[in-house]
């Protein structure tokens, strides 16, 4: 394996643009009364730039959400403890009141959630839901932003716009209801967006659709998205950069195109043999993970995927291993999948 130096977060190549969110350390302790507290986020660091497009991927319960709910001041006020840094801009976003959060939420982040039926609110139009963040967030009158949602939701995609800002969210199908979140979340122009398992709840060619938008949200208007997600379809058809998450760290991080060619470490290796592929002989059987998320190795012990690793070794339940960055790769793994020559 090439040499790495240990570091805490990517570092920027020579001349690249400069990163509009970086994330170091970011840790998040739940604590319950009577309970173990439990780390569900411990240690994490990426970056975004602006007009990129970066997937956090991994099995439910690797911790992706509560990453993005703590960035966003989302979580719980109480039963939890919040670490690192999430700086903006130059505004580290964990250090904010929450009043100064709160503005910074819908008009410079933005965030769509994963059952959009749940998120919308069922007893308000969908024209008045879209007019409340300009009337919050651009001091505009429900009168002024009318026209401005009705544009929105002719831009992502909804059919009859006018008719749609006088109904509710039964009224829509589920592509409709989606669509109407990222009129939301896009209506003041953010410019981060973090979009949480936003096709789970469709069908695929709906799911084709909304990965579309947004990658020609991003491509049209320079802003960076954080594609959280299980699934690896949806990270190659989108992201440019893929963060590998398992048990609450990142594990592996790399170019989409690299990444996927040359999976380096068991977990990644594992997550891209589980899915189907078009260019794979019929009748070819998948290669589960064995075991389950619950399996793991407390990272103060070793590392957390030893129990479900295919290729472990004593250190691996012993020593937890290093972080390496060579600021464009990292990879967290004693004994890492051999990449093939020519990679």
């Amino acid at each position: 394996m090439a040499t790495l130096t240990t570091a805490s977060a990517s570092t920027p190549t020579p001349g690249a643009q400069e990163p509009l969110l970086d994330v170091r350390d970011l840790s998040v302790v739940f604590s319950r009364q009577g309970e173990k507290p439990f780390t569900a986020v411990d240690g994490v660091s990426f970056s975004v730039r602006p007009g990129q497009t970066v997937g956090l991927v991994g099995e439910s319960g690797s911790g992706k959400s509560v990453t993005s709910l703590a960035i966003m001041g989302l979580l719980p006020e109480r039963g939890n403890r919040v670490s690192g840094n999430a700086v903006f801009a130059g505004t580290d976003l964990l250090a904010l009141p929450k009043g100064a959060m709160r503005e910074r939420r819908g008009r410079d982040l933005g965030m769509i959630f994963q059952d959009p039926l749940s998120s919308l609110n069922p007893v308000v139009p969908i024209g008045i839901q879209v007019t409340e963040v300009l009337e919050r967030h651009k001091g505009m009158s429900r009168k002024a932003a009318m026209p401005h949602a009705r544009e929105m939701l002719e831009k992502v995609g909804i059919p009859d716009p006018t008719r749609r800002l006088k109904e509710y969210p039964h009224q829509l199908s589920g592509g409709m209801r989606q669509r109407a979140l990222i009129a939301m979340a896009l209506a003041c122009e953010p410019r981060l967006l973090i979009a949480d398992e936003p096709t789970t709840a469709l069908d695929v060619t709906i799911q084709a659709q909304i990965l579309q938008l947004l990658k020609e949200l991003v491509r049209d208007s320079g802003t960076a998205l954080i594609m959280i997600t299980h699934d690896l379809g949806v990270v190659a058809g989108l992201c440019d950069e893929v963060n590998v998450m398992y048990s609450g760290r990142i594990v592996e991080r790399g170019p989409r195109h690299e990444l996927f060619a040359a999976p380096r470490h068991p977990y990644t290796h594992g997550l891209l043999g589980s899915i189907p592929r078009l260019d794979g002989a019929r009748g070819e059987p998948l290669h589960p993970i064995p075991g389950s998320v619950t399996d793991n190795l407390p990272w103060a012990h070793g590392c957390a995927f030893a129990p479900r690793c295919s290729q472990p070794l004593p250190v691996c339940r012993e020593q937890t291993p290093e972080f390496e960055d060579d600021g464009r790769t990292a990879l967290r793994c004693h004994n890492p999948v051999e990449v093939p020559r020519g990679h």
